[in-house]
């Protein structure tokens, strides 16, 4: 009988570190240790951050390899490596707890995974936040990675950085304005979210019709939730997903509870954007063992900061926002949902010189 793929939640993290031997499924190129493909992700995670093995990154990653996060994008293995040498002085107890990783094969030995990890570490060394403060801090994080044959190609990174300041005694605002100052002489950020905006405006119009079933079609449900409900504005029909008593978790550590207040979060960030567009840009899917499906969507936002309620007086601003949603689906709707972004990034943009 077969050994079945690696589900990573409700694992305990000894078991996830020490697999039973043998390959689970066909992993072209990839190193022999490795027995699936979220075993590759949490294995080789925690062996380049708790492990410190940061040489793994050059058997992890390819030489011209491509970062994104909403602060900008970074290229090529070196500046990986020195991006977590850099997070490591400011954290050099930093643990990353897998809380899942929901995955795709998108073609024969093309692997991508969305994976969703709990950080805990100590501010112990200077950096954007400040001095040291030694404070704890708990954030979550969701990378999103393209693979194949054992090389991370692609990534899109993103992380609860408001919480984070928060938690070590900075503030989010000051940083975020500090960062919108330094653009003034480095533009490079500012034409990735361009560029992004344009791709996102000029993506496929997405369906507006009722979701399909998810376990059949998760791509279709994504599709449909974000069409339908965000693009569209049908907010009845957004909160038709969300089971009653749904608990939801997203950016600046907000928790909510409950299909109302969820929508209502939602309505409150287009409130702020009304000509906000939605793509789509990646789904993957996995089985929730036999009681529902999990679902990754990576999606990004483009709009322009006319409207109320985000951070202050509208600004005219226009905005891109990159994140990444989990949802959990039993019996045909959300029950749980994990929402993260870069928040100060979003400021960021809302306070930069119009062109």
């Amino acid at each position: 009988m077969a050994v079945p793929i690696t589900f990573v939640p409700w694992t305990d993290i000894s078991d996830l570190l020490v697999p039973a031997a043998g390959r689970r499924q066909e992993l072209p190129g990839f190193d022999a240790d490795y027995v699936d493909f979220p075993d590759y992700i949490v294995r080789c995670t925690h062996r380049i951050w708790e492990g410190k093995n940061l040489g793994l990154i050059r058997t992890h990653y390819t030489e011209d390899c491509k970062i994104y996060t909403l602060g900008g994008e970074i290229h090529g293995v070196d500046a990986v490596i020195s991006g977590t040498l850099s997070t490591l002085q400011s954290f050099p107890d930093r643990t990353l707890y897998a809380d899942h990783v929901i995955w795709s094969e998108d073609a024969p030995g093309s692997f991508y995974s969305s994976h969703r990890i709990t950080s805990h570490m100590t501010h112990l060394g200077a950096n954007e936040f400040g001095p040291p403060t030694g404070r704890r801090a708990t954030i979550r994080t969701i990378a999103d990675c393209a693979v194949r044959e054992n090389r991370i190609y692609e990534e899109w990174l993103v992380r609860d950085n408001w919480l984070l300041a928060a938690e070590v005694g900075a503030d989010p605002k000051a940083l975020a304005s500090a960062q919108a100052l330094g653009d003034r002489s480095n533009p490079s950020v500012r034409e990735f979210w361009a560029r992004e905006r344009d791709r996102t405006l000029q993506s496929p119009a997405l369906p507006t019709m009722m979701p399909p079933d998810p376990a059949l079609d998760p791509r279709g449900y994504a599709q449909s939730v974000f069409g339908s409900g965000w693009n569209a504005r049908n907010f009845a029909t957004l909160a038709a997903h969300y089971a009653p008593t749904v608990e939801w978790y997203g950016p600046a550590g907000r928790q909510l509870f409950g299909a109302g207040p969820v929508v209502g979060y939602c309505t409150s960030l287009l409130a702020a954007m009304p000509d906000a567009v939605v793509s789509v840009d990646h789904v993957a899917v996995v089985p929730f063992l036999d009681l529902g499906t999990d679902i990754a969507v990576r999606w990004s936002l483009s709009g322009t900061h006319t409207g109320p309620g985000l951070h202050g007086a509208p600004s005219g601003r226009p905005v891109y926002l990159l994140a990444v949603t989990h949802w959990r689906i039993c019996d045909g709707q959300i029950v749980e949902e994990w929402t993260i972004y870069d928040e100060i990034a979003l400021l960021r943009q809302l306070l930069q010189d119009l062109p």
